[in-house]
């Protein structure tokens, strides 16, 4: 989990004269024309302002719209400006010399000067500075600018201004200081809030994790359940009737073939149940290839699924073919898919085909049950999904036939056949024994 962190460092310092946003950039070019607007008002209302330094006073005006309308361009185009400290020496000559020139302690231009010390002063602490210098300044305008008033007098209005001004300043810090707490204190909990969010989503990601692994286990004793039920049923009845002599001869010896097959089966299915507790996620373990003769394969799968002579369709192509694959899946694949077939088919036949090919095994699983509509074909093989008359049962069948079926990299399709029933194909990717 990373937590968010805000630094002191990392806090955007305020400053008029570096404000990024187009709409503040507006708002600073408009309060600078104002200044220099309002000053040709004053000057054009009383005619005996900046008397007799009036010329000087215009001069300083134009030169002072001038600076105004390059700081606009150079704002409003994107363009770099002078550094802050030159504005507001800029700023400061400029005004300075314009009370000064009308008035001087008498001027109403004094009213700048707060404006300047401000816009400096959310700059840090070069307002001071800023607001000392002002004041000094002031003062030698007033000294220089009033010559009817007594210097005591002009001393004491230069004086007075220099504390106003450095007032402003203290002032503006106070205000500088207590956004910048509020943004830390917004910042922190910004980053807390994005702390607990990265916190609640690590936690359900770890609740779906043990959920999926929790499923996959419950998943795989299903499956050996459902699996260990056919075998088991199976060597109990040829048990018993070996056991009363119902079964001699040749159908004792089918009987006894039966039951080691039946044998081999459960070892694979415990070898899976171990392989659940190594390989996370798998429901049906690891493959395990050997060689497979397709016509003890489609005996046995006959014989598992219980299906009579009478009732049996089996083709081999080509008779005596044999591949590399894993015996007991396909088995296991093949005996679900005939069972099926014989418990909705009762006294039709049930087809079992198989085909080598150099890369892969085509079987087909054919009955002439009822069949299922279109709609619910790709339904079967949902987990706990049983359609049509096939409800009541668990809906494990099918879907360990396409767990089976996807771990060995296979695809399998079931469709309407013609005439009625049922097509379970399967395409299983083998190699050459």
């Amino acid at each position: 989990m990373h937590h968010s962190q805000v630094s002191v460092s990392e806090r955007p310092q305020l400053d008029f004269n570096h404000l990024g946003d187009p709409r503040e950039q507006l708002v600073i070019v408009l309060v600078r024309s104002g200044v220099v607007i309002s000053w040709a008002v004053l000057m054009a209302a009383d005619p005996q302002l900046a008397q007799p330094h009036r010329p000087a006073a215009w001069a300083l005006l134009a030169v002072s719209a001038l600076y105004a309308v390059l700081l606009a361009i150079w704002r409003l185009g994107a363009q770099r400006i002078p550094p802050t400290w030159v504005i507001s020496v800029a700023d400061s000559a400029l005004t300075l010399i314009g009370c000064g020139l009308t008035g001087g302690a008498d001027t109403l231009l004094v009213a700048v000067l707060p404006l300047i010390v401000l816009a400096a002063g959310l700059g840090g602490r070069r307002g001071y500075v800023v607001a000392l210098g002002l004041g000094v300044g002031y003062t030698v305008a007033v000294l220089l600018g009033t010559p009817g008033m007594p210097v005591p007098a002009r001393l004491l209005h230069g004086v007075w201004w220099t504390g106003y001004l450095l007032a402003t300043a203290v002032l503006v810090e106070v205000f500088s200081r207590l956004l910048e707490r509020q943004y830390d204190a917004a910042a922190q909990s910004r980053a807390e809030v994005i702390a607990e969010h990265e916190a609640l989503l690590e936690e359900r990601d770890l609740r779906e994790r043990l959920l999926e692994s929790q499923l996959a286990r419950q998943d795989g004793l299903r499956v050996i359940l459902h699996e260990f039920r056919t075998p088991v049923s199976s060597m109990t009845a040829l048990s018993r009737d070996l056991a009363s002599g119902a079964l001699a001869g040749p159908a004792a010896a089918t009987a006894l073939s039966l039951i080691s097959a039946h044998s081999d089966h459960l070892r694979d299915m415990l070898d899976n149940l171990a392989d659940l507790a190594i390989v996370e996620g798998s429901a049906v373990g690891r493959p395990r290839e050997r060689p497979v003769v397709l016509a003890e394969l489609a005996e046995a799968v006959l014989d598992a699924a219980g299906i009579p002579e009478e009732r049996r369709g089996r083709t081999v192509i080509p008779e005596g073919a044999t591949l590399r694959s894993d015996p007991q899946r396909l088995r296991r694949v093949l005996t679900n898919l005939a069972e099926n077939a014989a418990r909705h088919s009762p006294r039709g036949l049930v087809e079992l085909h198989l085909c080598a090919h150099p890369d892969r095994l085509v079987a087909e699983v054919r009955d002439r049950g009822p069949g299922l509509p279109a709609d619910q074909l790709g339904e079967v093989s949902r987990k706990y999904v049983s359609l049509g008359d096939r409800r009541g049962t668990a809906g494990l069948g099918l879907w360990i036939v396409a767990q089976l079926v996807s771990g060995m990299n296979g695809q399998l399709t079931l469709s309407a056949r013609d005439g009625g029933g049922l097509v379970a194909h399967l395409e299983i990717p083998v190699t050459a024994p």
